[in-house]
């Protein structure tokens, strides 16, 4: 394993990382790092070669590969307060994929069981600012088998990690479609901070347009947060 502030490479070539647990950086280590390893992360995040790890789930880079498994786990119902389509197909879905690893600042993950590999959905890293030392987590959607268990906070707690103990950002937003209850509840659940609504912000899947709800985590809330999450990964009724 590799230094824990810029991951260590893995026999892929890809970059694994482990979580460390030094106190946290006072400026975001992206701006710490040498020009050129600043440069090789930022290719990792583009090429989609981080893989994080840890004992309840691990989350891989999205590969087309994953489209049909992951599709079969989606429906019409299950996809609201998604600002794009209901794939129908796994074709459809394999160019959602395709969309998500070209877009640049974003890495998508397919989250899977760290004991058995069964996927379980799908997050993303998005609109990665080194510069304003933020990052956005989103796009996150799991099969319904997995709602309301360990997976959403151990999923949450290595992205987390990376952002805040590895990257030293200063500031993780999350959002969503502000009609989505279940959503917001398990933002809130995290610990990050309702921040407002923007309104008639997005235009959903079926025309309607919606508002957007906004939540951060902060660097100084890191621990708090850390620590619920722990907590409920102990105690899953918690």
């Amino acid at each position: 394993m590799g230094d824990a502030a810029t991951g260590g490479h893995g026999p892929d070539g890809g970059v694994k990382v482990a979580v460390p647990r030094p106190g946290l950086a006072r400026r975001s280590s992206l701006h710490l790092m040498s020009p050129a390893r600043a440069d090789h992360y930022i290719r990792v995040v583009s090429e989609h070669e981080l893989s994080l790890a840890g004992p309840e789930v691990r989350l891989d880079p999205i590969v087309p590969g994953d489209a049909e498994t992951l599709w079969r786990m989606t429906d019409r119902e299950l996809w609201f307060g998604m600002i794009s389509p209901w794939p129908a197909s796994p074709a459809a879905y394999a160019a959602r994929i395709a969309a998500q690893r070209a877009r640049p600042g974003t890495i998508a993950f397919t989250v899977r069981s760290a004991r058995d590999g069964e996927v379980r959905g799908t997050t993303s890293f998005y609109e990665l600012v080194p510069e304003q030392s933020r990052v956005e987590v989103g796009s996150t959607w799991y099969g319904r088998p997995f709602w309301g268990g360990r997976t959403n906070p151990a999923a949450k707690l290595l992205l987390l990690t990376h952002a805040f103990e590895t990257l030293g950002l200063n500031r993780v937003g999350l959002r969503c479609d502000s009609r989505n209850t279940r959503s917001a509840t398990a933002i809130r659940r995290l610990g990050a901070k309702p921040e407002g609504v923007l309104r008639s912000h997005r235009i959903a899947a079926d025309g309607s347009v919606g508002d957007t709800a906004y939540f951060s985590i902060i660097r100084a809330e890191w621990p708090e947060v850390r620590a619920g999450l722990e907590a409920r990964l102990r105690h899953p009724e918690a």
